[in-house]
């Protein structure tokens, strides 16, 4: 059942009545009202009935996002690549939870899979409301270093894995005449890391495209953002060396690395009814490391 205006109301009375020792006035009415609104809103409904797919979601922050939306009402389907063991333990841990999920391999670089992908939702639910483009890999070395095989393995994952499942979900997005397509783009694609020129160049594609996509589809009311994070708190991170850590904190004015949920949280504002005159954004979540 949706929340309205009458519940907030009808809830209201009932408190008030119960109070027998107290007079009834405004005050206690207008009260009774926001408390009873601040209770409905504690609830984290912000997706409610949305339709959600999300790449690479079975850790990190894809996990922490398809988490989010499950918990914030949505219908969460969510690919994998090869840990079908996280995904599957990430899906049963959100059962009973205000959404649902639902975890299936695919690979977001291979265009007809990427295909097959959106095409399993939209069969199973009828649209798709949101895409959140996260699958993506990292293969630094030096350029010196850099062989052909590891810029094109990377370039395929995390670029060309957007355009694939961007292509497809288009046509259903464009029949619903509406959507929010959210891109997981990287600090480094906006100011660059000595070692990692594939992966900054795959993450600095992602934002020209976003901002592509946001103008060529906002007169449809399909929605194109792009996150950026920063040094974010991952099982990847967790193993660096103390030292490491200390030279990343020194350049990031908060003095701590971020949270997969911080990013998640983002995530849920730009797919949510809150955001809808947002897009062809690129928001960095850094701690200030831009600045």
């Amino acid at each position: 059942m949706r929340w309205d205006a009458r519940q907030t109301v009808t809830m209201a009375v009932k408190r008030i009545i119960t109070r027998s020792a107290h007079k009834i006035c405004y005050e206690y009415i207008l009260a009774d009202i926001f408390l009873a609104f601040s209770q409905h809103t504690n609830k984290n409904m912000n997706l409610e009935d949305h339709i959600c797919l999300v790449t690479g979601g079975s850790r990190g922050i894809g996990a922490a996002i398809v988490k989010k939306f499950v918990e914030e009402g949505a219908i969460v389907y969510f690919t994998y690549h090869s840990s079908s063991a996280l995904a599957d333990a990430l899906a049963t841990s959100l059962e009973g939870a205000s959404g649902k999920a639902i975890p299936f391999q695919s690979d977001a670089a291979d265009f007809e899979a990427a295909g097959d992908a959106i095409g399993r939702v939209v069969e199973a639910e009828g649209r798709l409301d949101v895409l959140v483009n996260n699958a993506g890999i990292t293969d630094d070395t030096l350029m010196l270093r850099m062989r052909e095989d590891q810029w094109d393995r990377v370039m395929h994952a995390n670029l060309k894995s957007v355009f694939n499942l961007t292509k497809h979900a288009l046509r259903p997005m464009l029949k619903n005449r509406k959507g929010s397509i959210i891109n997981m783009s990287s600090v480094v694609g906006v100011f660059g890391n000595a070692g990692q020129a594939n992966y900054a160049a795959s993450k600095a594609g992602i934002i020209g495209f976003t901002k592509s996509i946001a103008k060529e589809l906002g007169s449809r009311n399909i929605r194109c953002n792009a996150i950026a994070p920063g040094y974010i708190e991952t099982e990847m991170t967790r193993e660096l060396d103390d030292k490491v850590k200390e030279t990343f904190l020194q350049n990031i004015p908060l003095k701590r690395m971020g949270s997969s949920e911080e990013i998640a949280d983002l995530a849920v504002f730009l797919a949510s009814p809150r955001a809808t005159y947002i897009t062809g954004q690129v928001i960095s979540i850094c701690g200030g490391l831009n600045v």
